[in-house]
């Protein structure tokens, strides 16, 4: 093998070593899950940091298709969402916020009520 092959595999090795060090060497955003069971279906709260940022996402998931679920979120207390939403044909539902990241930790609560006879139930999130 030729010194300019040599060299040239040698820059090649570095560059795909330094970008794999690179990608492991940046830690992922950290999303918060909490789950619970409401309803016969499952309603998750998961908050990710992003660009000074929290990103909130709240799921029901397994309800059934066209059920209607009132769906309150909350952060430090305060009631930042408040809607009354339709399973989809899979029986999902999904609402997502954008919440300024406010000092020290935040707090999240998702209450979740199936409209009719069952009783509601929350999630919470501290990050």
């Amino acid at each position: 093998m030729s010194r300019t092959a040599v060299l040239t595999s040698l820059s090649a090795a570095a560059v795909l070593a330094a970008g794999t060090t690179l990608a492991t060497a940046v830690p992922a955003a950290g999303d918060t899950e909490r789950t619970a069971r409401c309803g016969g279906a499952l309603a998750s709260l998961s908050v990710d940091r992003e660009d000074g940022a929290l990103e909130v996402d709240a799921d029901v998931d397994g309800a059934r298709p066209g059920s209607r679920w009132r769906v309150v979120l909350r952060h430090e207390g305060r009631v930042v969402a408040d809607r009354v939403l339709r399973a989809d044909r899979e029986g999902e539902l999904d609402l997502d916020r954008v919440r300024p990241d406010t000092p020290g930790r935040d707090t999240f609560r998702l209450t979740v009520d199936r409209r009719g006879p069952a009783d509601p139930c929350s999630v919470r999130v501290v990050v």
